[in-house]
């Protein structure tokens, strides 16, 4: 099937039961799933990501163990905002005919949180724009707290992107001061 978002009802134009193509369909391997969604990337997005993985394949578990994952989302209130019914093959979940592509900003609310393979731990809703200063705010009061909880003890690894109140000045002075290691990702979205 060329296209995945074809539906039966489009089929069906050559006058055959729906529940047959749906039958043909099925033993063919494809089942009606919805598409999900994944960042619009960049060949430069992919390439630094790919560079990435390779860059840290050779990591322990435990190495993971030892990282506070840090990073905002966007949360949607009443649901996706779109979705969208594909007929895909077991496997092809993340393949570009079967992803809705989605970018930053747009309605809902943004949350700001962190966890590490202990689990969670604080979440902070995000009032407007952040710019380095909220960002600070935010690490200054829940940072410490969240490293307690989960018992990550003096040598953790720091993650977040290259957000650019994450490599602003101010914030990389910070964690300096606070002698944080900080493991950012290439590149973002």
């Amino acid at each position: 099937m060329s296209d995945p978002r074809t539906t039966r009802r489009e089929l069906r134009e050559d006058r055959v039961l729906v529940n047959t193509i749906s039958n043909v369909l099925h033993c063919i391997g494809h089942h009606s799933r919805r598409a999900r969604k994944v960042p619009l990337l960049s060949k430069r997005h992919v390439k630094a990501r790919l560079q990435f993985a390779y860059d840290h394949l050779e990591d322990s578990k435990a190495d993971w163990f030892k990282v506070l994952w840090f990073n905002e989302t966007k949360i949607e209130v009443f649901g996706a905002n779109h979705t969208c019914d594909i007929s895909r093959q077991d496997g092809t979940a993340c393949g570009p005919k079967n992803t809705i592509p989605t970018v930053k900003h747009g309605g809902g609310s943004i949350m700001h949180g962190c966890f590490s393979a202990k689990g969670p731990r604080y979440l902070v809703h995000i009032h407007g724009k952040m710019d380095s200063t909220a960002y600070l705010e935010i690490l200054a009061k829940n940072l410490r707290s969240s490293i307690k909880d989960l018992k990550m003890g003096r040598h953790f690894i720091f993650q977040q992107d290259n957000d650019p109140k994450h490599t602003a000045t101010k914030t990389k002075a910070w964690f300096k001061r606070e002698k944080i290691k900080v493991l950012h990702l290439k590149t973002k979205p």
